[in-house]
């Protein structure tokens, strides 16, 4: 089967449209035909080996997918050959099939098309694990979104409206502000590009204080990182959550007197792991998203489509911060 195919360590220059043996169902998997994989930043990390797995090569990028059931393995309940469905798999998703273990398949409601089924759980699954589980939100807290015009970021911000927080949107240009806006942000600022001297970082502190208000931002998500990071923390309310969600712009540090000053709290957001260790929780979150989908009150924003030859273009929007909203490759 074609897959596009990641051969040696290296940036997306480094895939290649090739052939994989086609998988088969073991037990407790599901193997999905593939009309759809969601592109998301861990596939910038994934092929550079700097994820927090690193998959034996040659293998296929792709974390999330989209498809048709095409094989039940043993043990498998609640769904058919042929049923419509969308899944996590990690890696693997950029191929015409990929092989699933049946506790983070889900069925796709019917009126819903592949590109945005796709779409949903990486982005989504993170957000409401985040906001709900680690960030504990809660309605008439002020929500502040750094990357708001990204796939998680989007998502943090139309969860954050559905659960009645007042949301601030961070974003770094005004086209990515409008993004955020659509999706439902409240406020918007739009900063500069890092590195910050310590006058600039203060100045972006200062930014973020005036947008969140003055009692400060109840939950902080940071998908971010970088020097974006310490100014987002120094606007944070008494007992806050401070969300540590990813870091495109590189691994903050954190000055540690700032969480006594305010008592507030910094917890880690690793939804891969939070599936794999509570499944029926998540499945909980995912059918609360299922939920929020039907009332409109979110919607993943499928921006551009690439064929699967093309998913290295895909790939290096993610890796350079010129993508809005979520990229997918179609098959």
């Amino acid at each position: 089967m074609k897959a596009l195919l990641s051969t040696a360590t290296g940036g997306p220059e480094t895939l290649t449209l090739g052939e994989l043996p086609r998988p088969t169902a073991g037990k407790g998997q599901i193997v999905i035909d593939v009309k759809a994989c969601a592109v998301n930043f861990p596939d910038v990390l994934i092929i550079e080996d700097k994820y927090q797995f690193r998959p034996e090569r040659p293998f296929a990028p792709g974390g999330e997918v989209a498809g048709l059931v095409a094989e039940i393995g043993e043990g498998v309940t609640g769904f058919k050959v042929g049923d419509r469905v969308i899944a996590g798999c990690g890696n693997g998703g950029m191929s015409e099939a990929v092989t699933v273990g049946v506790h983070n398949v889900y069925h796709l409601p019917e009126g819903h098309d592949f590109a945005a089924g796709a779409s949903l759980l990486m982005t989504y699954g993170t957000s409401i694990h985040a906001l709900v589980d680690r960030g504990h939100i809660a309605e008439g807290d002020t929500l502040l979104v750094l990357g708001a015009s990204g796939g998680v970021g989007i998502a943090a911000v139309e969860l954050g409206k559905a659960f009645g927080a007042r949301v601030v949107a961070g974003v770094s240009s005004e086209a990515k502000a409008e993004i955020a806006r659509a999706a439902g942000a409240d406020e918007v600022v739009v900063y500069g590009y890092q590195p910050f001297d310590k006058d600039a970082s203060k100045a972006l502190a200062n930014r973020f204080k005036d947008a969140v208000g003055p009692d400060g931002a109840n939950v902080i998500y940071d998908a971010v990182g970088g020097d974006y990071a310490e100014p987002a923390l120094r606007s944070i309310a008494w007992e806050g959550r401070y969300l540590v969600v990813g870091f495109p712009a590189g691994i903050p540090r954190l000055p540690l007197n700032l969480t006594l000053l305010k008592s507030c709290d910094v917890a880690g957001v690793f939804w891969g792991a939070f599936v794999a260790r509570e499944p029926d929780r998540n499945r909980a979150n995912i059918a609360r998203l299922f939920q929020l989908w039907e009332q409109g009150k979110i919607k993943p924003r499928v921006t551009e489509t690439f064929a699967l030859a093309d998913g290295g273009k895909a790939i290096a929007k993610l890796g350079d911060r010129s993508a809005v909203g979520k990229l997918v490759v179609t098959l």
